[in-house]
């Protein structure tokens, strides 16, 4: 389980493990975006940990809501994003964490009027 420095940021296991790496993936993910909430998986904080070694890649991804209709959409397009980041097979584990907005990025939901 990854450690946290705030409620906010999620340090990955490969933070630790493999940083260049891992900065690729969290930019690549970037462009994941949530249709419905108009803001991408790390915005969101839905990545909650990334685990890569020489020959996969695994994350551990939580959705904003348990029966969120984008669900699969969201899943298969981080999926395919981390794998072309970090040119190895990713698989994906759903998270049992309950989403919450203190989950967000800072400064990402200033619109919502959140932060």
């Amino acid at each position: 389980m990854p450690e946290t420095e705030s409620p906010n940021k999620v340090v990955w296991q490969a933070d630790t493990d493999n940083p260049e790496k891992s900065n690729l993936v969290r930019d690549a993910l970037r462009e994941v975006v949530d249709p419905e909430l108009g803001l991408n998986v790390i915005e969101l904080g839905l990545i909650r940990n990334l685990d890569i070694q020489p020959d996969r890649a695994h994350l551990t991804m939580i959705l904003t809501t348990p029966f969120c209709p984008y669900g699969p959409a969201l899943l298969e397009e981080t999926r395919r994003k981390t794998q072309g980041a970090v040119g190895v097979p990713a698989t994906i584990e759903m998270g049992m964490e309950l989403w919450s907005p203190e989950m967000m990025e800072e400064g990402a939901g200033a619109d919502w009027g959140l932060f």
